[in-house]
């Protein structure tokens, strides 16, 4: 398993590329802007796109999904259903809806194969009702749920301070250690966030 890592965007969205190199297949995660550098990332990698994997609909997570399709037409895309609006509604909190060519949907409990890569949805909302966590081995790609040290807002119209503490409680009661890779800013370790994040810290004595 190998994992890429690129900003995008006017806010620095990280976006990875998570491959199977023996299998060449990889998942695009949170494609947020710059199609252009992306495609790039995705031909160094050697790897075929097999998946486009949101962890929610904000803009900055997904703006790049239609210009990918374009490259890559039968790739399927997955979000969680909560954070998707019809096709054609703008809305730069929700994925507009693709057509069913290419839209999926996951959530809770969900898996989906990369090659000899398992990798488990955990619905976690909070910033957004249908935010996800991504699992991979032993990495969870975290979205805007989790950040080093703090967590994704929650003032938005769908978001959720009491529900992104529950989200937190639970990330910080999995078994064992992950590394993890969040949609902003510099990677962590769960055990590092259940030692100083606050917010973890208070989920974990509220829920």
């Amino acid at each position: 398993m190998k994992i890429y890592t690129m900003q995008v965007g006017p806010i620095m969205t990280n976006c990875y590329l998570l491959c199977d190199e023996e299998a060449g297949l990889c998942a695009l995660i949170d494609p947020g802007d710059n199609a252009g550098r992306l495609e790039e990332m995705i031909a160094s990698s050697g790897c075929a796109l097999r998946y486009i994997l949101l962890t929610h609909g904000h803009f900055d997570h997904c703006s790049a999904v239609g210009d990918i399709l374009a490259r890559h037409p039968d790739v399927p895309v997955y979000i969680h259903p909560s954070d998707v609006v019809p096709a054609g509604v703008y809305n730069d909190l929700k994925f507009a809806r693709l057509d069913d060519h290419n839209q999926r949907f996951y959530g809770e409990g969900d898996t989906l194969t990369l090659g000899s890569i398992t990798i488990s949805v955990l619905a976690t909302p909070g910033h957004s009702s249908g935010s996800v966590c991504l699992i991979a081995g032993n990495v969870i790609f975290s979205g805007d749920t989790l950040f080093r040290a703090t967590c994704g807002r929650t003032d938005f119209p769908d978001g959720s301070y009491e529900d992104i503490l529950r989200s937190l409680a639970r990330l910080a009661r999995l078994e064992g250690s992950y590394h993890v890779c969040p949609g902003h800013e510099s990677q962590t370790e769960l055990d590092y966030e259940r030692r100083v994040n606050p917010y973890m810290q208070q989920g974990l004595r509220q829920f």
